[in-house]
């Protein structure tokens, strides 16, 4: 009943109605843990996209040139620095082309 705690209507008080509710949201807590990874990583390719679509190139153009031009860096911080650091982008995108 703990767990149910904030729940509305009977799902916080009646006890089998709170054991399901419960037990259907711990199973969505362990499956969206691992949902959350993939829904990031498609953000962080759609942000990195559209600043490499600003400078004339596709995604795989760019990832393929970082790869060959050996720059190592993530999507994370690439999608970072395309959001937040426009020309720290632009240079990258430099040594790319």
């Amino acid at each position: 009943m703990r767990l149910a705690k904030g729940y509305y209507g009977r799902r916080k008080n009646v006890w089998t109605v709170a054991k399901n509710a419960v037990e259907k949201g711990l199973l969505y807590a362990y499956r969206d843990r691992k949902v959350k990874k993939r829904e990031f990583r498609a953000l962080w390719i759609q942000r990195i996209n559209a600043g490499a679509r600003e400078h004339g190139l596709s995604y795989s153009q760019l990832m393929g040139g970082l790869k060959k031009a050996g720059i190592d860096l993530n999507r994370k911080v690439l999608a970072d620095l395309a959001l937040n650091h426009p020309a720290a982008f632009a240079g990258i995108v430099e040594k790319v082309k």
